[in-house]
């Protein structure tokens, strides 16, 4: 049976919004009092640093999004260089770590939403979004990024509104000393919020339905974590300087306490309203890109068929995007805190292995591999990249690092019981390997693959 393709209907902005609004939420509006507790007003220093590295991975994503313009992004890179057996419990450890990002953003939501309605209970207003959520989606991706679109631009009013009203209420006496706890505290604060960015690589799970995905998803991911990195920067550095240290640091309200220190109640209101919109377009953008790993991994017969069948009427997978939306709903009512830090750890796992696929992609010399970007710097960046973020990694705590290893078992044994039988395949370290031992390949399945992407 032919394959079924999705329909490029998603332009510059659309994903652009996506890829903002899948980054900004508890990250911005919840996290800068933690964070500052543990840094003191150079917390803003540690957002910039872990932006830096964020943009290495997106760097190298962009590179391979622009050679392979599939749906399925972080999953189909990585099966396509680094083999199914791996590719597989990415792919089961990338939509398990958005589904439940997306319920935590749900739930925030609700906690926001609490503060300007009271007594109305948060998840069962997580609940009803849920379902709106995924009967946007289900109706077409068109539809569900217009919307992201609406929000992410009224985010992007409020953000303004608060740096031109904050900027001229900054106390210098707030800032200083600006490094209380020592640059060592900084750099660990930089793995805390590492989180606020791993947004970023949503937006390359639906290339399949954007209008030139080589070009525009590259350029919109790149605009985007740079616009993000300066405004965690700008507010997170305002927030310091209008609160506090003792309020500041207790507060899981940041951005809506600083507001009504210098706006009165309108800006409280204004910026939880902001917070909303924020936790808003995460949860849309979370489902949008959660339900696209299955469909990928379905097409490499990694995952019942079912999962990839494209509805004719509204051109979406919609079995996918009702199932996914199925297991974030269950997991509204599940201790999230302690899955999101799990969730954390898969999103830098997945920045290392894009950078890594990046690297065996470019060294396996495959002729067809002919991407329309190209990293930087290679291959230091790409070293500099991979060393940082495995020192995050090891400030995530064991309980997490335990769970994520527990997925990548998981992984690994469905691919073994359920996946390996169903297909063969090529990947792109065993051109590499070939090339160095200087043996010879049987197939050229890869290679026909990279050719029909180009074509």
């Amino acid at each position: 049976m032919k394959e079924v393709r999705l329909k490029r209907k998603l332009g510059f902005y659309d994903v652009y919004c996506i890829s903002t609004g899948a980054m900004v939420s508890s990250g911005l509006f919840v996290l800068p009092g933690i964070a500052h507790a543990k840094a003191g007003p150079a917390v803003a220093v540690s957002y910039l640093l872990a932006g830096a590295l964020a943009l290495i991975g997106v760097l190298s994503q962009s590179e391979l999004v622009s050679a392979m313009p599939r749906t399925g992004g972080s999953y189909f890179y990585i099966t396509r260089s680094l083999g199914s057996a791996l590719g597989t419990s990415a792919g089961i450890m990338l939509w398990l770590s958005v589904m439940l990002k997306t319920s935590f953003a749900l739930v925030g939501m609700g906690a926001f939403a609490n503060y300007l309605f009271p007594g109305f209970p948060i998840r069962t207003f997580a609940l009803i979004f849920a379902i709106l959520f995924i009967i946007l989606n289900i109706k077409g991706i068109k539809q569900a990024a217009k919307f992201e679109v609406i929000v992410v631009t009224a985010l992007i009013v409020t953000f303004v509104f608060y740096i031109f009203k904050g900027l001229p209420s900054i106390s210098e006496d707030k800032l200083l000393p600006f490094v209380p706890y020592g640059w060592n505290s900084v750099l660990v604060t930089a793995g805390l919020v590492f989180v606020s960015y791993g947004g970023v690589l949503k937006a390359a799970s639906i290339a399949e339905e954007v209008k030139k995905p080589h070009i525009n998803i590259p350029k919109a991911m790149i605009v985007s974590l740079v616009t993000m990195m300066l405004v965690y920067f700008v507010v997170v550095f305002i927030t310091a300087g209008v609160l506090d240290a003792e309020v500041l640091d207790a507060s899981l309200t940041p951005i809506s306490d600083a507001a009504k220190a210098f706006a009165g109640k309108f800006g409280a209101i204004v910026m939880t309203f902001g917070a909303m919109l924020a936790f808003i377009s995460t949860a849309n953008a979370g489902i949008m890109a959660a339900a696209r790993y299955p469909v990928a991994m379905a097409r490499d017969r990694l995952m019942p068929g079912w999962f990839s069948r494209i509805s004719p009427k509204t051109n979406t997978p919609s079995i996918s995007i009702l199932i996914t939306g199925l297991v974030i709903v269950a997991a509204l009512f599940l201790p999230l805190v302690e899955l999101v830090e799990m969730a954390s750890t898969v999103m830098i796992l997945t920045f290392i292995l894009d950078i890594i696929s990046m690297i065996i992609m470019r060294e396996s010399r495959l002729q067809n591999y002919q991407p329309t970007f190209r990293a930087p710097l290679y291959p230091f960046l790409q070293i500099i990249g991979i060393f940082g973020l495995i020192f995050l990694i090891t400030d995530m705590g064991y309980l997490s690092l335990f769970l994520s290893a527990l997925l990548i078992v998981i992984g690994l044994l469905w691919y073994w019981f359920y996946g390996r039988v169903k297909i063969a395949r090529e990947y792109a370290l065993s051109f590499l390997i070939s090339r160095i031992t200087t043996s010879q390949l049987k197939g050229n399945l890869l290679e026909t693959e990279l050719r029909e992407i180009i074509r």
